[in-house]
């Protein structure tokens, strides 16, 4: 086991100045701490693809643990968590029944085709980023022992739902479908890049969500701050499935404690102030809510996301977008017509109430600027 020697040169980490820009674009930007920067230094490491580097084995251990599954495996992105459990749980041919407004369908490439040879069943999400249980069952509801049909082999979740405003899935719904998708004999994946989002939402643990995943992917780069990394939890024998795969994607990293110890520092450190990223976005809804030309939807936001769209003629979603970002705050659009702010920890009150003004100068003049 290789270690950082105790002669080895000292570092010193200071918190990062935060630049002048309000980067509102995702919590994707957010950027490790000192404690993460100087985790990784320390980090005992090990060959992972061995299943010898400590510092990751703590880390599935810690995130197992927290969700309440038997094992974790650690993957380089949510996109490659994401296809790796549905290639667990879906053979070649069969079918997958999507959101419509998922991350896994909109953004993630077509992996599961692609690499899986899965096909997708995209459903339409609700306003509360639900599938209607009827559309499941009628996707459900062909000929099982007609060889035409691609059979579905699982359902993929998504809490929060990331393209209907950061809303958490409620428990009563999630137990809804695991019961039926049980019944079926199909398996659930939740796709829960911000479930720590979702249980600071709802009031629950976390552990209380993935419980009607059958694996659920988390993910350390957005809220949680850490570089890079996310992880993929559930029972033994689909993680163990998911570690075959992750080799076969080219996911099998080497010395990753390196990532794993920020990793660590995410989930023990990082986790109870996203009430803060909460508390902001609500801070900035109420701000943006009292502007003319803007209309929130909705209205109040679930989680650290705040989703509004142009009803100012002199703007349309680009030139709003692009004359607040020569003003330096930047924001996105996400889904048509509909620009997204996510706060995060580079966010603090202050950031907020610029971006407020930002917006209050922009509806409030004459004409934009050329």
């Amino acid at each position: 086991m290789n270690s950082v020697p105790n002669d080895a040169p000292q570092f010193s980490f200071d918190p990062i100045a935060p630049p002048s820009t309000v980067e509102l674009r995702s919590d994707t930007f957010t950027l490790p701490t000192p404690r993460m920067l100087e985790a990784a230094v320390r980090a005992p490491l090990g060959d992972d693809v061995y299943g010898e580097d400590p510092t990751v084995l703590e880390l599935e251990r810690i995130a197992a643990d927290l969700l309440g599954k038997a094992a974790a495996c650690l993957m380089p992105s949510g996109t490659m968590a994401n296809l790796t459990a549905l290639m667990t749980h879906c053979p070649r041919g069969s079918k997958v029944l999507v959101g419509r407004e998922s991350d896994i369908y909109v953004y993630e490439a077509g992996g599961a085709s692609v690499s899986g040879g899965i096909v997708y069943e995209a459903l339409p999400n609700r306003a509360d980023g639900t599938i209607d249980p009827a559309a499941i069952i009628e996707a459900c509801g062909v000929d099982r022992e007609d060889p035409q049909f691609a059979l579905p082999a699982a359902i993929s979740l998504e809490t929060p739902q990331n393209r209907r405003g950061g809303v958490p899935l409620t428990l009563d719904y999630l137990d809804e479908v695991f019961r039926f998708a049980r019944s079926y004999k199909m398996a659930v994946h939740l796709d829960g890049a911000r479930i720590f989002n979702a249980a600071h939402a709802l009031s629950v643990r976390p552990a209380e969500i993935a419980a009607f995943g059958d694996t659920v992917q988390l993910c350390l780069s957005k809220g949680l701050s850490a570089p890079i990394g996310s992880v993929l939890v559930g029972d033994r024998k689909s993680i163990a499935s998911a570690r075959r795969i992750r080799k076969m994607l080219g996911g099998g990293m080497r010395q990753a404690g390196i990532i794993a110890a920020c990793g660590i520092i995410a989930l023990t450190e990082m986790v109870d102030r996203l009430v803060d990223d909460h508390a902001n976005a609500a801070r900035l809804a109420r701000g943006l809510a009292q502007l003319p030309g803007l209309r929130l939807d909705p209205v109040t936001p679930a989680t650290n996301m705040v989703f509004f769209g142009v009803s100012d003629e002199r703007y349309s979603v680009r030139t709003l977008i692009t004359e607040a970002g020569r003003r330096g705050v930047r924001v996105e659009e996400l889904g048509a017509g509909r620009i997204r702010a996510v706060t995060h920890a580079g966010i603090g009150e202050a950031d907020v109430d610029r971006a407020i003004a930002v917006f209050t100068e922009l509806l409030g003049q004459a004409s934009p600027t050329s």
